[in-house]
């Protein structure tokens, strides 16, 4: 299942439920590839990680959050 953005153009009170529905899909083992600026999120949920101005970085999600090699990537998580 393919999200872009899919907590851009609803209102501030709907982002979490959306959240939790994509939560619960990610539970049942569903493929998903998400475009989201909600990184909170993307910790929680996602297996594998890539961040593109072009493709920056990729790699596992518990190294792309613990360890990121590049300056871009690591300025952008802080």
């Amino acid at each position: 299942m393919l999200f872009d953005e899919p907590t851009s153009a609803i209102d501030p009170e709907s982002v979490g439920s959306v959240l939790r529905i994509m939560e619960d899909l990610a539970a049942t083992g569903i493929t998903m590839v998400c475009v989201t600026h909600e990184m909170g999120f993307a910790r929680r949920v996602a297996h594998r990680c890539v961040f593109m101005e072009k493709i920056v970085e990729q790699a596992p999600a518990n190294q792309f959050f613990r360890d990121p090699t590049s300056s871009r990537l690591k300025a952008f998580l802080r």
